[in-house]
């Protein structure tokens, strides 16, 4: 007999089985690994890499630090928090084989091969042990996690006491007209670049909805400092497009 009691949990605007929701994720980003940089440039007009610039001056990347970066796909995060930090070491966790293959790839990696690792691995169940990491990273990637505060609980259990946590999302603007215009764009223009770019509307379509479900700024603080973290605070970047969140294991 089936279990009527199971959990559920949004895969877009779909409600599905929460041990659906992890395979359903690894369909999407092995769809589209191997065209997943350049559609970031697309979609986003190329914004997404002055996000992640800011990301990196808040964070403020010191020698010898060691980074976990999950959901950390073709290690866009990773190349840049050790360009910046000078030395360290950084492991790129990520629950799609196909995206750390692509990242392996990159001509970055190959430059800095010494100081990365390539982890197939859960947000929500990390195997690391506990206080391991300075700094943890999530960009782009909490929103497709099955329960988000797990995977906030488990940063917060491999970081040593000091250490840092910094998670880049897109987030909600505060005014319901921009908001709208934002929709407008979003529904019906990336799916197309999908379509056109990566032969897969589908996949994109997931992409903009998952936005759309993701916590405002202020739930998603709550969350952070219900996991441990202080001083937890969160910076809007285009308005609120996308939000940095930070704290600290203190």
């Amino acid at each position: 007999m089936a279990d009527k009691t199971q959990s559920t949990t949004h895969f877009g605007f779909e409600t599905v089985p929460e041990g659906e929701k992890a395979g359903r994720v690894q369909g999407v980003f092995s769809s589209v690994a191997n065209k997943y940089d350049i559609m970031n440039d697309v979609m986003s007009v190329g914004i997404h890499r002055i996000w992640k610039d800011a990301m990196m001056d808040w964070l403020a990347p010191r020698p010898g630090q060691k980074l976990l970066d999950v959901a950390g796909g073709t290690g866009d995060i990773s190349f840049r928090f050790l360009k910046r930090a000078g030395s360290g070491h950084a492991i790129v966790l990520d629950l799609t084989e196909p995206m750390l293959v692509e990242g392996r790839q990159r001509a970055e990696a190959a430059s800095m091969a010494d100081s990365l690792d390539w982890v197939v691995g859960d947000a929500m169940a990390l195997p690391f042990e506990d206080n391991t990491f300075d700094v943890y990273t999530i960009s782009f990637g909490i929103r497709n996690v099955t329960r988000p505060q797990e995977a906030l609980n488990e940063a917060y259990r491999v970081l040593k006491p000091g250490g840092r946590l910094m998670v880049l999302e897109f987030s909600q603007l505060p005014n319901d007209m921009m908001q709208k215009a934002y929709d407008l764009y979003s529904f019906n223009v990336i799916p197309r670049m999908g379509k056109l770019i990566a032969n897969d509307a589908d996949s994109y379509q997931y992409l903009v909805e998952s936005i759309r479900k993701f916590p405002d700024q202020e739930t998603f603080l709550g969350m952070v400092k219900t996991a441990g973290f202080e001083n937890a605070k969160y910076r809007n970047l285009s308005m609120g497009i996308a939000a940095l969140h930070s704290g600290w294991k203190i």
